[in-house]
């Protein structure tokens, strides 16, 4: 809950901040691709101002994201290898104990039998 409301003014203020920059940059900008013909290009698209940053800020966090994700790889693996780890040892330390229980069970039968 806590995070929720430290989120929330945060994500407010960042929203406001794109909408004002959406609204203050609409004017068409046209982006050339062609550096050997930039008088007549054969790749070019015009879009608002906004749209080109908007653009760029979403490509940076997509490629930061993929950039820590693959980095993470190698703990994600050590995670996945331990975890593995642990769920054999605790099947270990079951069948151990379900055999422990069953000749304490037995030798008591054969207790009692000797009474």
């Amino acid at each position: 809950m806590l995070r929720r409301l430290v989120w929330f003014p945060i994500a407010l203020v960042v929203a406001v901040l794109l909408v004002t920059l959406a609204v203050a940059n609409r004017d068409p900008v046209r982006l050339v691709l062609d550096p050997f013909r930039p008088d007549a290009p054969v790749i070019s698209m015009t879009l608002p101002l906004y749209a080109y940053l908007l653009g760029a800020l979403i490509v940076g966090v997509v490629l930061g994201g993929l950039s820590t994700w693959l980095t993470q790889g190698r703990w994600r693996r050590t995670a996945r290898i331990k975890a593995q780890d642990a769920m054999r040892w605790q099947a270990e330390a079951e069948r151990l104990a379900r055999e422990r229980d069953s000749q304490l069970g037995a030798s008591r039968l054969i207790a009692g039998g000797r009474r």
